[in-house]
């Protein structure tokens, strides 16, 4: 079953612009999948599609389908961007494929957002110094990272093996806000009284703010040569 959301609403507090910055929003890098049209950093509408092995066929229609609800025509669109991992590796590849193909057939550039850093966007304003998003990998890893509370990378992306000493230093020195399906299966293990385990809140809306943030600094992909973020190296925390 698709899902299709529209949220017609304006920014109140921005100043009128010269034109208007519409983005097209591609998410394939979970088992559910979103498609959404963002005006100047605002989701208009998504369309949701929880089916995994549809994702592919999903993509096209459903951007044809928001252009049409909200009357904005392809030739209008002003960027692509992208969750670009890490996430499952075949919705990665179905999702920057159908991305850079639309860039590079309307000649409008790539952004690419990396999904821990999506992730923690949604809970900066959470009470703790540090934001560790977590996805579920396989067995006793997960892909994760560690961000300050104003989004800054604070410990780069990796593939970790969960032990009893993971985050042992963070935790010791700050109360830290764990969140993602990765988290679930930490908080089993971690009994830390300075961990925080909030429900998620990552969203469509999310990825609008940090993909127009990208657009105005231009910050963009090469077309050519951009790829999926697996995170293909291993780290552990374990004690030697």
């Amino acid at each position: 079953m698709l899902y299709v959301n529209l949220f017609l609403q304006e920014p109140t507090n921005w100043s009128v612009r010269m034109k208007d910055i519409y983005i097209l929003q591609i998410n394939t890098a979970f088992s559910t999948a979103s498609i959404g049209i963002a005006k100047n950093g605002v989701l208009l509408a998504e369309s949701i599609n929880p089916d995994q092995h549809d994702h592919a066929a999903f993509i096209q229609p459903e951007i044809q389908n928001l252009c049409s609800k909200l009357g904005v025509t392809l030739n209008e669109l002003d960027a692509v961007a992208v969750i670009n991992g890490p996430g499952s590796y075949t919705g990665l590849r179905v999702g920057l494929s159908s991305a850079k193909g639309i860039c590079y057939a309307l000649n409008i550039p790539l952004i690419c957002i990396n999904t821990l850093t999506w992730m923690a966007e949604a809970h900066l304003d959470e009470e703790s110094t540090l934001i560790v998003p977590m996805i579920d990998a396989r067995r006793d890893e997960v892909f994760t990272a560690i961000f300050d509370q104003k989004g800054n990378i604070t410990a780069a992306p990796v593939a970790l093996k969960l032990t009893e000493n993971s985050f042992e230093t963070e935790l010791n020195d700050n109360i830290v806000t764990f969140i993602g399906d990765g988290a679930v299966k930490w908080e089993n293990t971690c009994k830390h009284p300075q961990a925080a385990f909030p429900p998620s809140t990552y969203n469509a809306h999310h990825l609008a703010k940090l993909a127009y943030a990208s657009f105005t600094k231009k910050e963009f992909a090469d077309l050519t040569y951009s790829e999926p973020f697996y995170v293909k190296d291993f780290y552990s925390t374990q004690k030697q």
